[in-house]
């Protein structure tokens, strides 16, 4: 199953609700909202700096991410919200044995 890598920075709102559920609740309302699509979360860590949450999730499709990202989006609870494909090494071997034909702009 595909890997993707979520991360985010809490709204006002939303850090609000962190602080009064605490990082299990949410972790739980997390692992719901992967599931509710298919998909199930491998780990997910709390941070202060850039972004306030990373989530790793196992997710059947593409569109699966996507309707996480708006299902999210739409909550208003982020400020920020951010998915990133994750490959494997042997998907990276796949992809550099594919030849491409490319012209560059300009030549």
């Amino acid at each position: 199953m595909p890997k993707f890598m979520i991360n985010g920075s809490y709204s006002t709102e939303g850090i609000k609700g962190v602080l009064k559920e605490g990082g299990s609740g949410r972790l739980a309302a997390i692992e719901q909202l992967a599931s509710a699509v298919g998909g199930s979360v491998e780990t997910a860590y709390f941070a202060f700096g850039g972004s306030d949450i990373y989530v790793i999730v196992d997710l059947p499709d593409n569109a699966s991410a996507a309707a996480i990202a708006a299902t999210v989006g739409a909550s208003g609870a982020l400020s920020s919200y951010e998915t990133v494909v994750l490959l494997t090494a042997a998907e990276i071997d796949e992809a550099a044995k594919k030849s491409i034909n490319y012209r560059p702009p300009g030549s």
